[in-house]
């Protein structure tokens, strides 16, 4: 499955795994572009990545159901513990996919995907392409 991140995926690096029909996994690189304090990831690129896997998520399960724009209705961030400098992955599961909203939980770790370094849940508002368009 390919497909195109939003324009702020390149900001921070990030680049998508494929994994057959699996739900995507996100790569991002540590650097200067991510750094928070010395040796850890930014909060705020560990939450970009988690959104970014929802998103990624949320498309591959539009896209084999009849499509639709997404509009954020609500993010929450669990933060785990620090983000090394390493690479992070994510990836984004539905929970619920329904007619009009959509929940969606990522989760972000780096080296085990079984200790993760922080979690999301996430509902989108899905606009549904008109009948006949």
């Amino acid at each position: 499955m390919s497909q195109a991140l939003p324009p702020y995926a390149t900001l921070l690096g990030i680049a998508l795994e494929d994994h057959a029909d699996a739900p995507p996994v996100l790569v991002m690189p540590f650097g200067d572009d991510v750094l928070g304090r010395p040796g850890f990831l930014h909060g705020g690129a560990i939450a970009g990545l988690l959104e970014l896997a929802a998103i990624a998520a949320l498309r591959q399960a539009l896209a084999a159901d009849g499509g639709g724009r997404i509009e954020p209705v609500t993010h929450s961030i669990d933060f785990m513990r620090g983000g090394r400098d390493r690479p992070t992955r994510a990836r984004g599961r539905i929970g619920r996919l329904g007619t009009r909203i959509a929940n969606v939980e990522a989760v972000a770790w780096q080296d085990d995907e079984s200790r993760p370094i922080a979690a999301a849940r996430t509902t989108w508002l899905i606009v549904r392409p008109a009948a006949g368009s």
